[in-house]
């Protein structure tokens, strides 16, 4: 089967796990024989390795995401939409695919929804993010041409419609209104986002669940429960990741009499956030105890393992976090929210320990919990391992997909 991918990220240009998974499940279904190409954005992070990658294609254009800025509606045919569309259409007349697999289209335009399904090619969507529960409606080009706007647009729109303006450009980019989208073929990577992507009025009750999953194969696992001192975050460093509970809740653990707590957040975000977080270390005391550090996801995989517990503190409405994945598939005790997705994974004192989003107190209390027994420790990091290997590994949530593939192939 010859699958084209679409996502608004690839790795090595990857802003966190969902793109990786992406990158993860295009290689298990390579290896089950499946032909696949990419068509990502031609967005670039500094610094990252360039390699090979015959069988992806960087050429779809970001609009207002990721740092690209937001373009007014004169500038947004001719260097948005017009390239992106002739980017899709070409990768279909040169590929030829049985099937379409959406991923993300977060800062893509939405219109080529429209292109896909006028092109009969079976489409399949995977969703893991909240483009189409909270960026699919807001999606400027479209909105420009279907909802009410100021008496100079409303004027506009309805000379260029009169004089078969729209309709040539309909051509090139699609003005219809999202009404009209079907997602007949999707599944979503929890049923939370699936539910609250429903809740917005998006016809998507009908979708599958597939988990997102990690390869729980290429993780050092810890063995040894013995020590509990070195915590560690990891993710995205911004306000709705939320590092400042996890660095409140080691200052209230320390107030308690577990001075001997340190954390090191690993991850990446802006400089004004840094700076943010940088100050509250410092107000807080716990320069000597609190580092930030950087790692790529492949040296992540050997880390997870040289730490005694995990803190996952999302407050966003995460669809299903990979963090707390790749922490169980290292042997690590997870501490986590129940922010989104993570309700479909936590089980308190089975698999992990449940705190409360925004709340340090309350994760300090798990600390404090963890801190006394080795054998919670052990106890939960077993039962993670387990369940992360049995049910969310990157093997069978790729069968679950293929099956899915193959479902809107021959329908």
């Amino acid at each position: 089967m010859k699958i084209l991918v679409i996502s608004n990220l690839y790795p090595p240009h990857e802003i966190g796990g969902y793109e990786i998974i992406c990158r993860d499940v295009v290689e298990q279904l390579t290896k089950t024989g499946h032909e696949l190409r990419v068509l990502t954005s031609d967005h670039r992070i500094a610094n990252r390795p360039e390699f090979a990658q015959p069988h992806v294609s960087r050429r779809l254009k970001i609009h207002g995401f990721f740092g690209h800025p937001w373009l007014p509606i004169h500038r947004l045919f001719k260097e948005i939409e017009a390239p992106n569309h002739r980017a899709v259409r070409e990768e279909i007349a040169a590929f030829r695919p049985d099937v379409v697999y959406v991923w993300n289209l977060g800062g893509i335009s939405k219109s080529i929804l429209h292109t896909l399904r006028a092109s009969a090619i079976p489409v399949t969507f995977f969703v893991s993010d909240h483009w189409i529960a909270r960026s699919l409606a807001a999606d400027v080009w479209l909105g420009w041409w279907n909802t009410p706007g100021t008496f100079s647009r409303t004027f506009l729109r309805g000379i260029l419609t009169a004089l078969g303006i729209r309709k040539r450009l309909d051509l090139a980019a699609p003005t219809a209104p999202t009404s009209t989208l079907r997602f007949e073929n999707i599944s979503f990577c929890s049923a939370f986002l699936r539910d609250l992507t429903a809740a917005k009025g998006w016809p998507v009750a009908h979708a599958e669940v597939i988990h997102t999953a990690t390869e729980t194969s290429v993780f050092t696992v810890k063995t040894d429960h013995s020590r509990f001192e070195k915590l560690l975050w990891v993710g995205r460093l911004s306000a709705d990741k939320d590092p400042l509970t996890a660095i409140r809740a080691v200052a209230a653990a320390h107030r308690a009499g577990m001075t001997f707590l340190t954390l090191d957040i690993f991850g990446n975000g802006d400089a004004p956030y840094l700076a943010e977080i940088d100050e509250e270390i410092r107000k807080l005391g716990l320069t000597d105890h609190i580092h930030r550090r950087t790692a790529l996801a492949s040296e992540m995989r050997g880390l997870y393992s040289q730490y005694d517990a995990l803190l996952f503190t999302s407050n966003w409405g995460e669809p299903f976090a990979i963090t707390p994945l790749e922490a169980m598939a290292s042997g690590l005790p997870v501490i986590t929210s129940l922010d989104g997705g993570q309700v479909e994974l936590a089980r308190h004192g089975v698999n992990c320990l449940v705190a409360e989003a925004a709340n340090p107190d309350l994760y300090a209390t798990s600390l404090a919990e963890l801190g006394a027994s080795p054998e919670l420790r052990a106890s939960i990091s077993t039962t993670g391992l387990e369940e992360v290997r049995n049910r969310l590994d990157i093997a069978p949530i790729t069968r679950q997909i293929e099956a899915l593939l193959l479902k809107a192939r021959n329908a």
